[in-house]
């Protein structure tokens, strides 16, 4: 007789979830707030690990678990506490419930919002001391003002609605919103400077990327006109907390209502105690509603998972059936590097991603392949996305899918092809497989060029005349960069050559420049993968 599959919930969740386990036969043990040597000696027991954000998956708990563990289940969106490179290599499958909180997440903004504009912590606090100061407490109606929404996916897109039920105006900024989406759900798409410029209040939904981080900076506050607010529920690394308390420090800003900071738990930090911030500790998803649905989403994946091997919602692994698997293994990764490919090198507003399927692969099933595709090309600008919440954040932006199958090849026995279609222009690469397990790039913009993708790359669009290779040869040499590979392909009719360049480290900002600086050179991009 087969053992039950055993599950450790070593956080405080919903009690349902530990009925939904045992209703699906699966043996269940709650018990928190251990330490992590407990937590190690622990996990050697379990197939699953159902957490929330209290405990701390590091390298060491996993090695622990190896051999054993199978899934790690996440009760909300943020996976920042489970180290997933060390899940992966120890075959460990991390799953999240990411659409569990989105309603709860954007109402706390909107809470926080309307107690920035009327100071009611403030007045609470100087209420119940008894000195009834009417008159210094002057709000500021929301009626007719603009808000600023930064980062309008699920999150931003219910606050933008909230918003405009309010009377306000909307103005968003998300280099993935399409001119359509923005129509459909009643915002005006600008760029970042023009938000800064215009908003009254700025609220961010942004996940915490390169790009993002410190996106609330000193430069941007002056860009900002006076009397500005700023609400952050998002990700506490957004707004850069010295130059957002030198700005309220001044008076530039009004107020600012932050639920997030840049460290947590945030026992101290340089703006408490000042008279016109609201702090919360990290309240978003704190609602019964949210937190039942993340802990019966969890338990309800993790059970499939456990007793059928069925992954949704997965981090680390496509989200595919048994059957299917054998199949398309090869094709997996092939399709998540193309997407990563495109996703770090497109300019522009995407309208539109058209993928071609050529030979073998094109008679399998093909929807797990787009959907890697989808997350390759999304993940360098949002976080948490996977193979299960792509396509919809794809259609959140208004970026149009269409596939098209061939199941005859022209050159290769199987072929992957990608086309994005931008307000810039249009882009494609195209890949292959070789032999069984062996992804390979073939084509990049109409030009024939075979490579293998790598950790750390370069990218150089340049013209096509002498000097280059030893430029950039010697600068990465200089830098005590090391060349592991390097590939060019060239148009000759159009003077233009492509050279993909794979380093032992990756490229700093500095460096980049550098190389940007360089003559020939039109256009370069450090890639990771």
């Amino acid at each position: 007789m087969t053992a039950k599959p055993k599950v450790l919930i070593s956080d405080k969740m919903s009690a349902q979830a530990a009925e939904v386990f045992a209703s699906r036969g699966v043996d269940v043990i709650v018990k928190t707030d251990m330490t992590p040597d407990e937590l190690r000696e622990a996990i050697k027991e379990y197939d699953g690990l159902a957490i929330r954000s209290s405990t701390k998956v590091t390298p060491d708990i996993l090695i622990s678990a190896a051999g054993k563990l199978k899934v790690i289940g996440r009760a909300g969106i943020g996976v920042d506490n489970v180290d997933i490179s060390a899940a992966t290599q120890n075959g460990v499958v991390v799953m999240n419930t990411p659409f569990g909180n989105s309603i709860t997440t954007a109402e706390h903004s909107v809470a926080m919002l309307m107690a920035l504009a009327r100071q009611i912590p403030q007045a609470n606090q100087s209420t119940h001391a008894g000195k009834w100061e009417k008159s210094k407490f002057m709000g500021q109606e929301l009626f007719g003002k603009t808000l600023g929404v930064i980062g309008c996916g699920n999150i931003g897109a219910i606050v933008a609605d909230r918003a405009i039920g309010l009377k306000m105006k909307v103005v968003a900024f998300d280099p993935f919103l399409s001119a359509d989406r923005a129509i459909e759900i009643g915002v005006e798409k600008v760029e970042l400077e023009d938000l800064l410029k215009r908003a009254d209040f700025i609220t961010l939904h942004t996940p915490m990327t390169d790009g993002t981080r410190g996106i609330i900076n000193a430069e941007a506050l002056a860009k900002c006109k006076k009397g500005v607010r700023i609400i952050n529920c998002a990700r506490g690394g957004l707004v850069v907390e010295a130059d957002l308390k030198a700005a309220l420090d001044s008076g530039h800003v009004a107020g600012a209502a932050l639920d997030v900071f840049e460290e947590e738990p945030a026992k101290e930090n340089a703006l408490f105690g000042h008279e016109n911030v609201i702090c919360t500790p990290h309240l978003g998803a704190s609602t019964v509603e949210a937190q039942e649905n993340v802990a019966l989403q969890v338990a309800e994946q993790m059970a499939n998972f456990l007793l059928h091997g069925a992954v949704s919602n997965a981090i680390n692994m496509p989200s595919v059936s048994a059957e299917d698997a054998p199949k398309l293994r090869p094709y997996m990764k092939l399709a998540e590097q193309l997407g990563s490919f495109a996703g770090q090198l497109v300019e522009g507003n995407v309208k539109d991603i058209r993928i071609q399927y050529e030979g073998a692969v094109a008679s399998l099933n093909i929807k797990p392949l787009t959907a890697l595709v989808l997350a390759g090309f999304l993940k360098p600008s949002m976080e948490g996305v996977n193979i299960v919440s792509a396509p919809l954040k794809a259609k959140e932006r208004g970026i149009s899918l269409s596939e098209v199958t061939r199941e005859k090849a022209v050159r290769y026995q199987t072929l992957i092809r990608i086309s994005i279609t931008t307000d810039a222009g249009e882009s494609t690469i195209s890949g292959t497989v070789i032999g069984d397990d062996m992804p390979r790039i073939i084509e990049i913009d109409g030009l024939p060029m075979e490579t293998t993708v790598n950790k750390n790359m370069l990218y150089i669009l340049n013209q096509d005349k002498p000097g280059l290779i030893g430029a950039v040869g010697t600068m990465l040499g200089n830098a005590g960069i090391n060349i592991a590979d390097f590939t060019l392909g060239r148009i000759p009719d159009k003077n233009t050559a492509i050279a993909l360049i794979t380093t032992d480290d990756p490229v700093s900002g500095k460096l980049l420049d550098d190389i940007a600086g360089i003559e020939q050179v039109e256009r370069v991009e450090g890639l990771r993968f």
